[in-house]
């Protein structure tokens, strides 16, 4: 590998502060991924949109950090759009909650994210017009959007667009699997089963749009939705080190925690069960975040 991108790895990991050990992570895994994404947006001559799946705590915020910085350095201009970023306002859930059903006040799930605003951003980030496009960011500290004026700005078009997050690319399921409780959540607070059907129904018509956007799939497969409980509970007990006597209710206890990723459990099994099959690209990450096996689709985007 060339100095300046061994440069641009010892820099990313300093700046994320991540263990040496992670330049292998880089090396190995992100570098090649990188250049397949390059090599896709030649074959296409046009800006690329690659999505990046991978449930919570399992690093993809920090890998789209990565190949952004690997794309970079060979002079392509990437923009990173989070899923989370898209979350209504706590106002907009509020009023979801009461008109449709309860947990919907919970960010997270299929409908609570605003759709429109992501194909408005993307189109605006590849449709070709010049000028500066901003980025909406999502403020988890107060659970609401981050005020318009503090969004950052790119100027579009960009070659490439990392859209990120923990369902992209989700396909819904079959409507007879939402019959059954997956959990307690769903037992206790949804026993009509009217939230889960409703989640599955906004997944399969306008998340669906907004998927289709995607030029290419990369899932970060975590080993199973028990290491994810893990990997969010370590997250929370990170927070509330480094945020002390200052963290206050920004910082979930463990049992919060447990309730909070019952919203997620349904469709994180889902995925981890149905889209290996078909993304274009598969990380499978071991307990400790370490990468086990990288599969390439034969016919996929990114072969």
């Amino acid at each position: 590998m060339d100095p300046r991108t061994e440069t641009a790895i010892a820099g990313l990991i300093a700046e994320h502060a991540l263990p040496d050990s992670y330049a292998r992570t880089a090396r190995e895994v992100l570098a090649p991924l990188a250049l397949r994404i390059e090599h896709l947006r030649g074959k296409l001559a046009r800006p690329v949109i690659v999505g990046v799946c991978g449930s919570q705590g399992s690093g993809k915020s920090t890998m789209a950090a990565f190949v952004q910085g690997l794309l970079e350095l060979q002079g392509r201009t990437v923009a990173v759009l989070s899923l989370d970023d898209l979350y209504l306002t706590r106002e907009a859930r509020a009023a979801l909650a009461e008109s449709r059903h309860p947990l919907f006040a919970t960010r997270g799930v299929p409908g609570t994210h605003d759709v429109a605003l992501g194909e408005r951003v993307l189109d605006a980030l590849t449709s070709g017009a010049v000028g500066p496009v901003a980025l909406p960011r999502f403020d988890k500290s107060v659970d609401t959007r981050a005020p318009l004026e503090t969004w950052p700005r790119v100027q579009a078009p960009v070659d490439v667009v990392l859209f990120e997050g923990w369902c992209i690319g989700a396909k819904p399921e079959e409507a007879a699997v939402l019959d059954t409780p997956i959990n307690a959540l769903e037992r206790d607070e949804d026993a009509s089963g009217a939230w889960r059907r409703e989640v599955d129904a906004r997944l399969g018509a306008e998340y669906q749009r907004l998927f289709g956007r995607l030029d290419a799939l990369v899932l970060i497969q975590a080993p199973g939705f028990g290491q994810v409980l893990a990997w969010r509970t370590l997250q929370e007990h990170k927070l509330r080190a480094r945020l002390g006597s200052q963290g206050g209710d920004r910082v979930m206890s463990d049992a919060q925690i447990a309730r909070f990723i019952q919203h997620y459990e349904r469709l994180t099994r889902h995925i981890l069960a149905e889209m290996p099959a078909r993304a274009d690209a598969v990380i499978a990450l071991d307990a400790g975040h370490g990468v086990q096996d990288v599969r390439y689709r034969a016919d996929g985007a990114l072969a």
